[in-house]
């Protein structure tokens, strides 16, 4: 699970100038901004689904709530949740909750290591394929945006696979595959 902060619902002054032979695609550098909205975001590995949920204040509550939503209907389930060391993810109330929930387990990745989260890997893509060069009119219809590209990743999804390629070695690293729970 991670978080994309603070992403701005940016509408530019002026309508972006088209590719042209030997121009790239410009845009002009004023905008309005709108007011930003935050991205909670968790892959489910066996799936590649994507549970995610978009929130105007990125804190431990919404943090909380958010988990609560992750875990719904998964009781029996031991569930591991892949997490960096961001001060939100411990707080007290995300403590607290942790305590009542004894059947998920975090798991923090060491510093400067949160690249091997998959969920950073998705986190890049939604922002190549929506975000980066979007115009957004208001925040909700920046959050619309986001939603709407969530829905459709998900009906396609497929779990990710690594590949490494290390000159001295080939290592494949693929989700893993929990049996009898």
């Amino acid at each position: 699970m991670d978080e994309k902060t603070a992403i701005q619902a940016l509408d530019r002054t002026q309508p972006a100038l088209p590719l042209r032979a030997g121009k790239p695609e410009r845009h002009s550098v004023e905008y309005v901004r709108h007011g930003t909205v935050s991205l909670l975001a968790a892959p489910e590995v066996h799936t590649g689904k994507v549970q995610s949920r978009c929130v105007a204040r990125h804190t431990s509550d919404e943090v909380v709530r958010f988990l609560d939503e992750a875990v719904v209907g998964q009781r029996r389930k031991q569930i591991h949740v892949i997490l960096d060391n961001l001060s939100v993810h411990k707080t007290a109330a995300v403590r607290a909750w942790l305590e009542r929930h004894p059947h998920v387990q975090f798991h923090f990745t060491p510093t400067y290591s949160s690249w091997l989260n998959q969920v950073e890997i998705w986190l890049g893509m939604i922002t190549r394929d929506c975000l980066r060069r979007g115009t957004f009119k208001s925040v909700s219809h920046l959050v619309n945006k986001i939603m709407g590209y969530i829905r459709l990743y998900n009906r396609t999804a497929q779990p990710f696979c690594w590949t490494y390629h290390n000159p001295r070695k080939r290592i494949h690293v693929l989700p893993i595959s929990v049996t009898g729970h």
